[in-house]
């Protein structure tokens, strides 16, 4: 069965830092676009970053580029989110999704601004508490 599993949540204080893991569970890492995503209490959810595997492309939602980094340890099978300078507004529900395939720019562009279509296989989450 494929099944992102995430891992790394926690509570960090505002300008703190933190990095999530997405570990491929029945899959080959190497074979899949692995997107971030985070869900707020009340709030849809949305895209954080997106990285092509196997070849390394990545992509940043305006809102946390030059914040967050996205990067992959194909040897492991993790997928990485290193979080710095965290906000309030970061404080969500953080989920790993994967795509099956390859991922140039412009696709990698569409998952993050049409979520709902974007995966094809969701983790279950990690929450992630930035306080004040």
């Amino acid at each position: 069965e494929v099944q992102p599993v995430e891992s790394g949540g926690g509570l960090v204080q505002a300008g703190g830092s933190l990095r999530l893991s997405c570990a491929a569970s029945g899959f080959r890492l190497a074979d899949y676009t692995i997107g971030w995503f985070r869900q707020a209490p009340g709030k849809e959810r949305e895209g954080v970053s997106l990285i092509s595997v196997s070849d390394g492309g990545t992509y940043y939602a305006d809102s946390v580029k030059g914040r967050f980094t996205i990067s992959r340890d194909k040897a492991k099978r993790l997928v990485y989110l290193q979080m710095h300078n965290l906000k309030d507004g970061d404080t969500a529900f953080y989920y790993c999704g994967a795509a099956e395939g390859n991922s140039n720019p412009q696709a990698m562009k569409h998952m993050i601004e049409d979520v709902r279509g974007s995966m094809d296989y969701w983790g279950k989450g990690t929450m992630v508490t930035v306080s004040s």
